[in-house]
C-alpha cells in the first residue's frame, strides 16, 4: 500500500459514529473565540478582543438609551473585572438565564421592540459569558430582581425572583477568562475613545466609566472635534435628517479622514453608507460650483463624520466593523439613496447660505487641484520609476502575503519594518517570516520633508519608492501591510531618522498613522547573561533587575545599533515577543506647532530645549 492509500484509510477508519461530537453552546465558542469577537489579544490593541466583550455588553444598554430608556450607564473596571450597569428596563426576569446562555435568545428579533439595534443575532453576551472566568447577570424590574452566575458559561447559581429596591435596570459582570485570553490588561487609553463615541452618537446620555463622566451636546460636532488634528479651515457643518447625522469640514492636511457609524455601531471598516456619503458629498459639491473640478480634489483635506440607523443591519462580520446593508430597511429605500437625497437637499441648501464657508472650500478645492497639477508632470516618470525599481532593486525584501489581500487571521499580522543601512535590514531580512514580514531599506537619512508640498514625494528617490512600496499614492486602500514598523537604532542617528519618517507620514499621510497603521520597534538596550542564562533588556531597570537575577559579574553587552544583533538573535525580537509602540494622534498634541518645533527653522530654541533635556548614560560618563 502506497503512502496516499495509508493516508485515506487511516482518514476512514477515524471517521466512525464515535468521532461525530456535538458541542455545547459554550464549547463552541470557547473552541472558536475568532468566530465571535474576532482576534483574542492581551488589551494593547483597540480592537482586542477584551474590548469587544465590554462593547458586547455596552451595545445592550445603548440599544435601551436609543429605544427612550435610562440615562445613564455607569462602567466599572478594578483590576480584571468589568461591570456595566444600565438603567433601562431591565431583562423579564424569566428569561434573565436564557438571555446569558441560550443561543439566539433575544429580543432583538422583533423591530417594534427595538427597532434599529445593533446586535440582531443573540449571540454577543452569551460570547463574554463563555469566554469569561466569572459572568454574573442581575436584572431590577418594577420592585423585583433576579441573578444568574456563570463560570465559563457553565451556570453555577441561580436566584430565585425576590424584592428589590433598585430601580429598573441590568448590570452585567464579567472576568475574561485567562484561559482563553493569556495575560491581559484593560487600556484606558483604548476604552475612552469608545465611549467617547458612544455620547457623540446619543446626545443626552451620560457614561460613567470609573468616576469620569462622559457626556455630548453637539453629537457628531463634538467628535470632529475631539479627533481634529489640524485646525478647520472652515466652521463644520452640521446636518440632521431622518435617521441621518453628518459633519463635514476640511483641513489644510492632506488626504481623507471618515468616521462612520451604523445604530451607534462605529463602523471602522466603513460600508454601504460610507461609499455612498463619500460618493454623493463630493458630486453635490462640484454640482454647487458648477465646475468640473475632480473628486480627489473636492475630498483632499476632508474630514467628515456620518451616522445612520438602519433595520435590521447585515454586517459582514459578527465584530460589525463593516455594513453590508444596501437598503434602510422594509420601505426598500437604498441607502445610497437616502443618504443622497439628504444631502442633495441640506448641504446644498447650507452651501447657499453660508457664502463664505462655500468661499473659503472654494479655495481649497482649487488649491488642491493647483498642487496636484504642478506634480503631474513628474507623477507619471516617477511612479514608473518606482515601479520599475521594486522590481529589480534590493531596497524591498517583499513578503508572500499583504494586508490587501491575505486571509483570515494573517491579514492583521503583515508588517514592513522600514530599516537604516545594510546590516540592520541583513539581520531582519535573515529573522523574519517572509510569508508575513517585509523589509524596507532606507540610505542614509531621509530629506527633511517639513513645509514640503506633495511634489517632493515623487522627485525624492526614497519618498518616491516608499510610498510605491506601500502601495498608497492614491489612497489607503490599497495599502499592503498592516503594521508599518519603523526599526532604527537606538541611538541619536536613528532617532533622528526616526523623526524624519514620522514628519513624513505626518505631512502626507497622516491617516496611516490616525487608522493605528504605524509602529516603532522597540528593540533591547542591553544583553546580560552567564554561563546558564541570557536576559535581554529594554531599559537601565531592566538591566539591574538582570544583574540581580544572574548574579555577580555576568557578561552585559550594549547594542548600540541592529547591524550588531545576530539574525539568530534578531529572530525572539520580531516574532511572537516583539514589543511596538503604537504611534498615535490627538488633538491636544498641536501638530502643526509640533513639527514646527521640532522640525522646523527654530535651531536656536530646539537647541535650548535639547540642552536642558539632555541625559547622558553612566557608561558614556565613565
Amino acid at each position: 500500500m502506497n503512502e496516499t492509500a495509508r493516508e485515506l484509510q487511516i482518514l476512514q477508519d477515524n471517521y466512525q459514529e464515535e468521532n461525530i461530537v456535538t458541542l455545547e453552546w459554550q464549547e463552541h465558542i470557547r473552541r472558536r473565540p475568532g468566530m465571535y469577537i474576532g482576534k483574542l489579544g492581551d488589551g494593547s490593541s483597540y480592537d482586542d478582543g477584551i474590548y469587544v466583550l465590554l462593547k458586547e455588553v455596552l451595545d445592550n444598554s445603548i440599544d435601551e438609551y436609543m429605544m427612550g430608556f435610562g440615562k445613564t450607564i455607569e462602567i466599572t473596571i478594578r483590576e480584571k473585572q468589568v461591570t456595566v450597569h444600565d438603567h433601562g428596563r431591565g431583562v423579564p426576569l424569566g428569561k434573565v438565564k436564557d438571555v446569558c446562555s441560550r443561543m439566539n435568545t433575544g429580543a432583538k428579533y422583533d423591530s417594534k421592540a427595538f427597532k434599529k439595534s445593533v446586535g440582531l443575532n443573540g449571540v454577543g453576551i452569551k460570547a463574554v459569558n463563555a469566554l469569561s472566568s466569572e459572568f454574573f447577570m442581575i436584572s431590577s424590574r418594577e420592585g423585583l430582581s433576579k441573578r444568574v452566575d456563570f463560570q465559563q458559561g457553565i451556570l453555577v447559581k441561580e436566584g430565585a425572583i425576590g424584592p428589590s429596591e433598585n430601580s429598573n435596570g441590568t448590570k452585567v459582570g464579567f472576568t475574561p477568562d485567562a484561559e482563553i485570553f493569556g495575560e491581559y490588561h484593560y487600556r484606558d487609553e483604548h476604552i475612552e475613545p469608545l465611549l467617547k463615541n458612544y455620547v457623540f452618537l446619543n446626545i443626552g446620555l451620560t457614561i460613567i466609566f470609573n468616576d469620569k463622566k462622559f457626556t455630548s451636546k453637539n453629537g457628531l460636532e463634538d467628535l470632529l472635534n475631539e479627533n481634529l488634528t489640524s485646525e478647520e479651515l472652515y466652521p463644520i457643518v452640521h446636518l440632521f435628517g431622518d435617521d441621518i447625522e453628518v459633519a463635514i469640514t476640511h483641513t489644510s492636511q492632506y488626504g481623507e479622514e471618515y468616521y462612520s457609524f451604523v445604530n451607534g455601531q462605529h463602523t471602522s471598516q466603513g460600508g454601504t453608507h460610507l461609499t455612498a456619503f463619500r460618493e454623493a458629498t463630493a458630486r453635490i459639491i462640484k454640482e454647487f460650483y458648477n465646475r468640473n473640478f475632480e473628486y480627489a480634489d473636492i475630498r483632499n483635506g476632508i474630514v467628515a463624520a456620518i451616522s445612520i440607523k438602519v433595520e435590521e443591519p447585515v454586517f459582514e462580520s459578527q465584530t460589525k466593523t463593516k455594513l453590508g446593508s444596501k437598503e434602510m430597511g422594509p420601505n426598500g429605500i437604498s441607502v445610497s439613496k437616502h443618504i443622497n437625497d439628504f444631502l442633495k437637499k441640506e448641504l446644498d441648501n447650507y452651501l447657499h447660505k453660508h457664502a463664505e464657508t462655500a468661499d473659503t472650500l472654494q479655495k481649497k478645492i482649487l488649491d488642491s487641484e493647483k498642487e496636484r497639477k504642478a506634480i503631474a508632470g513628474v507623477t507619471k516618470l516617477a511612479r514608473d520609476r518606482a515601479k520599475k525599481s521594486n522590481l529589480h532593486n534590493k531596497k524591498l525584501r517583499d513578503c508572500r502575503l499583504h494586508y490587501n489581500d491575505a486571509k483570515g487571521d494573517h491579514r492583521e499580522n503583515t508588517s514592513i519594518f522600514i530599516t537604516e543601512g545594510d546590516s540592520a535590514s541583513g539581520s531582519i531580512t535573515k529573522s523574519r517570516d517572509p510569508n508575513l514580514q517585509a523589509v524596507f531599506s532606507l540610505r542614509g537619512k531621509p530629506l527633511n520633508s517639513f513645509g514640503l508640498t506633495k511634489k517632493i514625494v515623487y522627485e525624492n528617490e526614497e519618498f518616491n519608492l516608499l510610498q510605491a512600496a506601500l502601495n498608497i499614492e492614491e489612497n489607503m486602500d490599497g495599502l499592503r501591510y498592516n503594521k508599518v514598523i519603523i526599526a532604527t537604532d537606538a541611538d541619536t542617528d536613528g532617532m533622528h531618522i526616526r523623526l524624519l519618517l514620522l514628519t513624513f507620514f505626518l505631512q502626507f499621510f497622516p491617516d496611516l498613522i490616525k487608522k493605528g497603521h504605524v509602529y516603532i520597534l522597540q528593540t533591547p538596550l542591553f544583553r546580560v547573561r552567564n554561563k546558564k542564562k541570557t536576559l535581554y533588556c529594554y531599559t537601565e531597570e531592566e538591566r539591574q533587575n538582570a544583574i540581580t537575577e544572574l548574579g555577580p559579574n555576568p557578561e552585559i553587552t550594549r547594542f548600540k545599533g541592529l547591524g550588531e544583533i545576530s539574525p539568530d538573535e534578531f529572530r525572539n525580537f520580531i516574532g511572537e515577543d516583539i514589543r511596538l509602540d503604537r504611534v498615535t494622534m490627538r488633538k491636544e498634541d498641536l501638530l502643526k506647532e509640533l513639527l514646527e518645533f521640532y522640525m522646523g527653522k527654530n535651531s536656536p530654541e530646539r537647541q535650548t530645549f535639547i540642552i536642558e533635556n539632555l541625559v547622558v548614560e553612566e557608561d558614556e560618563v565613565a
